[in-house]
């Protein structure tokens, strides 16, 4: 069998600004509790960046740690991809700016914005380059300051976010062309721009001017994203040319505990393989799959050469899925 080349996850790592804000520090300034947080969402607790922290910020250092767990340096990267909603300016893309801070050489660098599924874009969008032998070294990284993003007044909103980073390194690697190789093994990416009205930010550039306020309509985004992860998630597994049955570990985004639990028992998934963050870390966005990622792989419960399974909804509304051997 003739070698192929692979993109391979090769470092993972997470960043969460230091603030904390529990569920009853928020019912302090909304019409809320801590049992109605945890009834509906499985939340406990969220970060917040600090007021001089841009969403870059929370990249560089998600970013140095995926760095450090790589073996590599600035200097070796030769694309960046940052997934985000939340960006420090209208432009230049977050991905420049990180470049910059890092002090990484000329190369590509740019924004995906998908929402909360702009990290499974974003890998799909590297395996582009990298497998094709057009990067040797390439930054993948969700970031988001979604607490920005909120309207302090919507507790059916306000306590669903937080801010964080992660961040991946993808090297090329060969394979055998088999299941078993290391790497990105199969992708399915999904939009359907008619769902717009069910979860959106009511301000724009080229609309009002305005950053805006995020607005969701709670049941019926829950309804869409059991039937349309679970579709992608069937559909990126038989892209890799696995069953769902054979992943070690699926790690959804992190939105809701009812959702998580919902698409796992669709799919038939055992909640003992499910990596589940939401309930101290919240909603991040386009930060949640490598900010759990990071997360189960410091507890131990990642090992290489794993089968991990991630899946995520947002925003357009997008959705897909992605199979990675670690």
């Amino acid at each position: 069998m003739s070698k192929v080349l692979r993109s391979v996850v090769t470092g993972v790592g997470g960043y969460l600004p230091d603030e904390i804000v529990t569920n009853e520090a928020l019912a302090k300034v909304v019409d809320t509790s801590d049992e109605w947080i945890r009834e509906r969402t499985g939340i406990r607790q969220r970060h917040r960046a600090a007021p001089d922290q841009a969403v870059s910020d929370l990249a560089v250092e998600a970013a140095r740690r995926a760095l450090a767990a790589a073996g590599k340096t600035p200097a070796d990267i030769d694309l960046i991809i940052v997934a985000t909603t939340t960006p420090d300016l209208t432009f230049p893309a977050v991905a420049t700016i990180v470049q910059r801070k890092l002090g990484c050489p000329v190369g590509i660098a740019f924004d995906v914005q998908a929402v909360c599924s702009g990290f499974v874009y974003a890998l799909s969008t590297a395996d582009g380059f990298v497998a094709r032998g057009r990067s040797k070294c390439a930054l993948v990284i969700g970031a988001e300051t979604m607490t920005r993003l909120m309207d302090w007044t919507d507790r059916g909103t306000c306590v669903l976010f937080g801010d964080g980073a992660g961040a991946f390194v993808v090297e090329p690697g060969e394979g055998e062309g088999a299941i078993s190789d290391r790497g990105l093994l199969g992708f399915a990416l999904r939009a359907d721009g008619t769902k717009q009205d069910l979860l959106y930010v009511d301000g724009g550039v080229s609309t009002n001017g305005l950053v805006g306020h995020l607005r969701m309509q709670g049941n019926q985004v829950f309804r869409h994203a059991v039937v349309n992860i679970s579709e992608a998630v069937v559909a990126a597994a038989a892209d890799a040319g696995i069953a769902v049955s054979d992943v070690d570990w699926f790690i959804p985004h992190q939105a809701n505990q009812r959702i998580l639990e919902g698409v796992a028992k669709r799919l038939g998934i055992d909640e003992t393989k499910v990596v589940s963050t939401v309930a101290i870390h919240a909603n991040t966005s386009a930060a949640s799959i490598p900010l759990a990622m990071a997360t189960a792989i410091e507890d131990g419960r990642i090992q290489p050469g794993q089968l991990v399974l991630v899946e995520a909804m947002g925003g357009g509304l997008t959705w897909g899925a992605c199979v990675i051997r670690l």
